[in-house]
C-alpha cells in the first residue's frame, strides 16, 4: 500500500520511498541529460568547494556558518556557500571559457514546498557571450527536461506551461506597468539613482501598502512579490528582464539605458527557476555593491559576512561573461509533477524545526 506524501512519516521508511522514487529517477535522468547537453556545447563540467571565506554578500540570503581549525589550533570564520558564483568566476579568470556546476547549496532560513536548507544550483557560465545566449540555454533546458521526463507540460499547483514554447520576454518596467499601473523608470534618474518617495506616490495609487520605514528597494520587492511574479510563467515561461541598476547584485549596467542592469529571472508556472547575469567585472563597483548590501543586512538582521577579497582581484582579470543559476531541484519538481522540493531529493535534511 502507498504512503500519504502530506504526512509526517520519514522519507527512508519503504512505504514513503516507494512513492518518492519515481521523483528521484526521473531526477537522475534529468541530470544525466542536462549533463550530456552540457558536453555536447564543449562545456566543461567543474566541482567547487562548499567551505568559502564568503558565502555571498546578498543582504536577504542567510548562511550556514562554521569554524575553521588548523593544525596549531588557530580558528578562522568559514561559511557553507549559499552558490558556487564566486567560485566559478575564478576558474574563468583562471582560463576556462565555457564552465558548468551542478553544486550542493545552502540557505538558512529557508523551507517550505519550494525552499530547503541544502538544495542543488546548477551554474553555467559563458565568457565572450551575451546573456541573451543563457536565454535560449534556459529555454532548451526546459524542453530537454519535459521530453527526458516524458511529459508535455510542466506543472506546478494546478498551474501548467508548455515547455516547447517559446519564453514571453519582459523587462521589469514593463511589468510593473502592466500589473501594479506603475511607471517604474520615472522613479529611476539617468545615473541609476531611485526615488523613494516617488515610487511611493505611485504604489499608493495603485493600492499597494506603504510602510513610512519602507525603502526604494523594499517597495519595489513588495510590488515584485504581490503583483509580479504570481503573474508570470503560465502558458509558456516568462523571462523578466532588466532590472534596475539598484537591483543589479552581479550585473553590469545595460549598454542601452544606464537605469537598468543585463540581469533576468526565468519563471515557469509562477515559480522563479533561474537568475542570470551579463557578468559586472568593475570590482570597485562590485566592492561598492557588496559593502552597500552589507549594511542593509546589519540594518534589517544585525548581521554582515566577509567580503571575498580574492574574488574581487579575480574580477580585474575576468573575461567579458555571462552566467546563470538554476533551481535545479524546482525545474525537477516542475517537470515530474512532485509538489514539494524535499520529494526530489534523495535524503532530504532532517527537519529541525519541528
Amino acid at each position: 500500500m502507498g504512503s500519504d506524501l502530506n504526512t509526517k512519516s520519514a522519507w527512508w521508511t519503504p512505504d514513503v520511498h516507494q512513492d518518492r522514487r519515481p521523483f528521484l529517477i526521473g531526477r537522475n535522468a534529468i541530470q544525466t541529460a542536462m549533463r550530456g547537453f552540457f558536453a555536447a556545447n564543449d562545456f566543461l563540467e567543474v566541482d567547487t568547494a562548499t567551505l568559502q571565506v564568503s558565502p555571498g554578500n546578498e543582504a536577504h540570503l542567510h548562511a550556514f556558518a562554521t569554524t575553521g581549525i588548523t593544525t596549531s589550533g588557530e580558528q578562522s570564520p568559514l561559511y557553507m556557500h549559499t552558490s558556487p558564483e564566486f567560485a566559478c568566476k575564478k576558474l574563468l579568470a583562471a582560463g576556462e571559457k565555457r564552465i558548468n556546476c551542478f553544486a550542493h547549496v545552502y540557505r538558512n532560513r529557508e523551507r517550505g514546498p519550494l525552499h530547503h536548507p541544502e538544495f542543488t544550483m546548477l551554474e553555467w557560465y559563458r565568457t565572450g557571450e551575451t546573456y541573451e545566449t543563457l536565454m535560449h540555454d534556459s529555454a532548451q533546458l526546459l524542453a530537454l527536461a519535459a521530453e527526458t521526463a516524458k511529459t508535455k507540460t510542466l506543472t506546478y499547483r494546478g498551474h501548467s506551461v508548455d515547455p516547447f514554447l517559446e519564453p514571453e520576454r519582459l523587462s521589469v518596467a514593463e511589468a510593473f506597468q502592466r500589473y501594479a499601473d506603475v511607471d517604474l523608470l520615472a522613479t529611476i534618474d539617468t545615473s541609476g539613482e531611485t526615488d523613494r518617495d516617488h515610487l511611493a506616490s505611485k504604489l499608493k495609487a495603485s493600492g499597494i501598502r506603504v510602510a513610512d520605514d519602507d525603502s526604494w528597494a523594499d517597495l519595489f520587492s513588495r510590488v515584485i512579490v504581490e503583483r509580479v511574479e504570481p503573474k508570470l510563467g503560465f502558458g509558456r515561461a516568462t523571462i523578466l528582464d532588466e532590472y534596475p541598476t539598484s537591483e543589479a547584485a552581479l550585473a553590469r549596467r545595460s549598454p542601452s539605458d544606464n537605469r537598468v542592469a543585463e540581469r533576468f529571472e526565468l519563471y515557469a508556472c509562477g515559480v522563479e527557476l533561474a537568475n542570470a547575469f551579463g557578468e559586472l567585472t568593475d570590482a570597485a563597483e562590485q566592492r561598492r555593491r557588496f559593502e552597500a548590501e552589507m549594511a542593509e543586512k546589519q540594518r534589517v538582521y544585525g548581521e554582515t559576512y566577509p567580503i571575498d577579497e580574492d574574488f574581487l582581484k579575480a574580477l580585474d582579470i575576468m573575461p567579458a561573461a555571462s552566467g546563470i543559476a538554476l533551481g535545479f531541484d524546482r525545474l525537477v519538481m516542475l517537470a515530474t509533477g512532485a509538489p514539494r522540493i524535499d520529494l526530489v531529493m534523495w535524503a532530504p535534511v532532517t527537519d529541525y524545526g519541528s
